[in-house]
């Protein structure tokens, strides 16, 4: 702390920020008592101590002066001489004030830090510093530590779609009418006879008459042929379709495998299944294995493939033309499938596979969903026929929404898998109509035995209903395809 000598050096700050002011005019002040010592000298006064308190006439206050013994802070009241006329009044320049280290050679201020102050109203009056106490913030609860921690997931990357070559130098369809050879077609020459009906009493009465007597499709048939129309929709490129959900046991790996099947079946293209659960999945197990190989040593092999004889030693066939890739199930594995590794199987099949159907695990918060949801062009989000199956798919698309993901959630398909026999107290019109209302199209899967066995899928064990059930899902899958909107 500093104390007022009566030097014009004193107070340095007050001649940086006002050189205009004479500080050598203002009067000298009182002296202050000398402390009392246990020596005495001749020197020594009679009067040692000088009374420094405020003079009873107000007249004399202007030249009194109140350091204040150890204080932080000072006032000035003397009258301060008259400034030039081109000056500025007291108090309306503002006083530098800068976070530069103060200079001193008094030991009581010597180790302070600097504190900026802020001015007051008149110059030279300064309010003194009060430390504040410092506000701890509460310790964060569960569920701020849980937001928190859903917060700092890395952000899902998607991948552009792969644009269009249009250098391969392909001709464009001709739409205007042609001369000469070309001007005979199958349109304009031949006579086309109705389609021959394949179910009810149409197809009777074709057969007795030997065809001669043709009714044409009954309504029942014309939508087996849409449903059929639609599912061999063409693909540009290769198509990713990706089948998720957040529950364990709701016929997730059932769906992916029916349905890549009914897609081989009714395709002309190449399909293939792969299991991408990080855990043990069981996708390699609905169909006959042709291989012991799995997703493992496809990434270890990648950069010798080149043909698609090469990748088929790694997968395996059903009746159905479905091949399917295996995870990989060995407990020793202390790797898991990440990211990564899942896009580099996608890389490695897209060149010998026009649609990819990507089993998933039941997280979506491991690596390689990430992966997954970053490749996929479509999504099929799975439910059972119960409450909390229905929970959970409706969870799964709230999640989706929430991670920036909302065009795969309303360009999905919901299929409301009946794992359980009918006569459960479950409204399923219920279900359909609160996921029609958020998703592209929903499709109820009827209860079937051969699928309840887990064992491998075989479309001919299928009862009718559950075959037509997977018809309309491929239809309504394929209507999502990039070729459907030229169609």
């Amino acid at each position: 702390m500093a104390r007022y000598d009566g030097s014009p050096d004193a107070f340095p700050g007050v001649r940086d920020t006002h050189p205009d002011l004479n500080l050598d005019r203002w009067p000298d002040p009182p002296v202050a008592a000398e402390e009392e010592t246990d020596e005495w000298s001749e020197d020594d006064t009679a009067e040692r101590v000088v009374d420094l308190r405020p003079p009873s006439d107000p007249a004399d206050w202007a030249t009194s002066y109140d350091t204040g013994v150890y204080s932080s802070s000072f006032s000035l009241d003397a009258p301060l001489p008259p400034l030039p006329a081109d000056s500025e009044p007291y108090g309306t320049a503002d006083p530098v004030v800068t976070n530069d280290p103060v200079v001193t050679s008094d030991p009581l201020v010597a180790d302070e830090p600097f504190e900026p102050i802020e001015p007051s109203g008149s110059y030279g009056s300064y309010e003194p510093y009060e430390p504040h106490e410092v506000q701890h913030s509460e310790e964060p609860t569960y569920e701020g530590r849980r937001r928190h921690a859903a917060a700092s997931v890395p952000e899902i990357v998607r991948s552009r779609p792969e644009p269009l070559r249009s250098d391969w130098g392909i001709p464009a369809i001709p739409m205007e009418a042609l001369t000469g050879a070309d001007s005979l077609t199958a349109d304009s020459v031949l006579r086309y006879q109705r389609l021959k009906p394949q179910s009810g009493w149409r197809k009777g009465v074709y057969s007795m008459t030997r065809g001669k007597i043709n009714f044409g499709l009954s309504p029942a048939d014309r939508h087996q042929a849409d449903l059929l129309a639609a599912a061999r929709t063409p693909i540009t490129g290769c198509h990713r379709l990706a089948v998720i959900s957040l529950k364990g046991g709701v016929g997730k790996t059932t769906t992916t495998a029916a349905l890549g099947a009914m897609f081989a079946t009714l395709r002309g293209d190449r399909v293939i299944a792969v299991d991408a659960n990080p855990d043990r999945g069981t996708l390699g197990e609905r169909t006959p294995r042709e291989s012991g190989a799995t997703v493992r040593h496809l990434l270890e092999s990648r950069d010798r493939l080149f043909r698609y004889a090469d990748v088929r030693h790694f997968t395996s066939q059903a009746p159905t033309r479905l091949e399917v890739l295996a995870s990989d199930a060995d407990p020793s594995a202390s790797l898991a499938y990440s990211e990564q590794d899942y896009r580099d199987t996608v890389s490695t099949l897209e060149r010998f596979y026009n649609l990819i159907l990507t089993d998933c695990g039941t997280g979506l918060l491991h690596s390689a969903m990430h992966g997954i949801l970053g490749l996929a062009n479509s999504l099929v989000v799975v439910s059972s026929a119960s409450l909390d199956g229905a929970r959970s798919a409706s969870a799964t698309l709230d999640w989706l929404e929430a991670h920036g993901l909302d065009d795969l959630a309303k360009d999905a398909v919901v299929v409301i898998s009946s794992v359980r026999q009918a006569g459960g107290i479950v409204d399923v019109m219920q279900l359909e109509d609160h996921f029609a209302a958020r998703c592209r199209a929903v499709v109820t899967i009827p209860y079937d035995p051969h699928l309840e066995a887990g064992g491998v899928l075989d479309l001919d064990e299928l009862a009718p209903d559950t075959l037509d059930a997977y018809r309309e899902l491929a239809a309504a899958v394929a209507e999502g395809f990039p070729g459907a909107a030229t169609r």
